[in-house]
């Protein structure tokens, strides 16, 4: 069994990847408690029918024959270094599900010798939980770019999820901070992937990656635009059908390189963007639609709500008529919102006060509808831009403030905008 040691250095030095979604906490079990949120490698996903879910997230070895300088497992830095076996992860996963610490396993590595060499023994791994352990849980297992597309292949037919990781949204960037890095490593595996999962062999989607795949991109450790991240992410869906694009806000650890920012890029730019990643997947948007003329998002208004503001023109709507493709572009006003509206209207004239019992966001929506010709917004277009953003400076710093008592922050924001 790997001793405590290791499983600290191998768990802390998996906390940056937030390809799977993560809550941070450090709360400890109690005598005669089940379950344990430690920092113990305990991480939380979500389910596609919602359900929360515990993972262990661990490194089979922080030990990289890398520098990538944004990178805390660097071959340069000097930290701790630890790695385990494929039987030890076998047995700590096995352990930990029987305790009833987790449903599943986040396993990722850094490159250690090579990336066959590594691709192998994260295989060995997961044949081993399913064929030997009789694992049936759910794994996320995290792909080694530049490993042979055997190796990968194999692997998506044990691994519920995959991800490989873009890290810097432009070659440039990769060759400046992670030279033996290149986006067409990264790429190959992610097109290989994403053919496997819609190939005819595997009609059913049941064996190869049934979860699909994701990616992470880091964000202010190289100087792309807001603009630039999100038409990479677009980009990315539209190719490899990907489940999901993470943002990780880079944290400083490399003070040496002069290319690296001494500061962090912040809770707030990491939340614009996941909110914009939403408006991509789910309404409609495309990168260019979002993205203000400078290339950033706007920090004092939500993106759906800086888009509306740059197009007044097509504002108030009437939500007794508009279609729902034109209701969701209203900001405070969420899909499932939008679907509630049409619904009701078939039976009566909607007011305000029935928007209200709907959940819409008022504070937001009244000043871009009508409801029965009636207009309650702020017809003076100053005080309506300083009103939304006194209501969106309220809501970051509730927000933003829980979020920061998480010494691991990985911001998944979702909800209507």
């Amino acid at each position: 069994m790997i001793d405590a040691n290791r499983l600290e250095i191998l768990t802390d030095s998996a906390k940056y990847d937030v390809s799977c979604s993560s809550s941070g906490s450090k709360r400890q079990n109690v005598k005669g408690g089940l379950g344990n949120a430690s920092i113990g490698g305990i991480c939380h996903s979500f389910t596609p029918d919602g359900r929360c879910i515990s993972l262990l997230k661990i490194l089979m070895s922080n030990k990289c024959a890398y520098d990538c300088q944004y990178c805390v497992n660097r071959r340069s830095n000097d930290v701790p270094r630890a790695s385990a076996t494929p039987d030890e992860i076998c047995e700590l996963t096995a352990a930990f599900y029987k305790r009833n610490y987790i449903e599943g396993l986040f396993l990722s590595s850094a490159v250690e010798y090579s990336p066959d060499r590594t691709m192998e023994r994260l295989l060995e791994t997961v044949i081993k939980l399913r064929k030997q352990y009789c694992f049936n849980g759910y794994i996320h297992l995290k792909g080694i770019p530049g490993a042979d597309p055997l190796l990968i292949e194999r692997a998506g037919m044990y691994a519920d999820r995959m991800s490989f990781n873009i890290e810097l949204p432009s070659e440039s960037s990769l060759k400046l901070l992670a030279p033996q890095k290149n986006k067409a490593a990264i790429v190959k595996p992610m097109r290989q992937l994403s053919s496997g999962i819609l190939r005819e062999k595997y009609p059913k989607r049941s064996r190869f990656l049934p979860a699909g795949q994701t990616t992470q991109m880091i964000v202010g450790a190289s100087r792309e635009t807001d603009g630039q991240i999100l038409r990479l992410s677009e980009s990315l869906y539209d190719a490899f059908s990907l489940k999901r694009v993470y943002f990780s806000s880079y944290v400083p650890v490399n003070f040496k390189n002069a290319f690296l920012p001494v500061q962090s890029a912040g809770l707030l730019r990491e939340h614009r963007l996941y909110q914009a990643d939403w408006l991509l997947r789910f309404y409609g948007f495309s990168a260019a639609e979002i993205v203000g003329e400078n290339g950033n998002l706007a920090e004092e208004y939500d993106p759906k709500c800086a888009w509306a503001i740059r197009h007044m023109e097509q504002f108030p709507v009437e939500v007794n008529a508009a279609p729902v493709e034109t209701l969701v572009r209203v900001p405070g006003i969420g899909i499932k919102s939008a679907y509630r509206i049409r619904e009701a209207r078939r039976y009566t004239r909607l007011t305000f006060e029935d928007l209200k019992k709907m959940r819409v966001v008022m504070k937001r929506a009244r000043h871009f509808i009508t409801a029965g010709g009636k207009f309650y917004g702020e017809e003076n277009f100053g005080r309506m831009k300083n009103l939304l953003a006194m209501h969106e400076q309220s809501e970051n710093a509730e927000q933003l403030s829980f979020l920061k008592e998480n010494e691991i922050v990985q911001s998944v924001i979702t909800g209507q905008l």
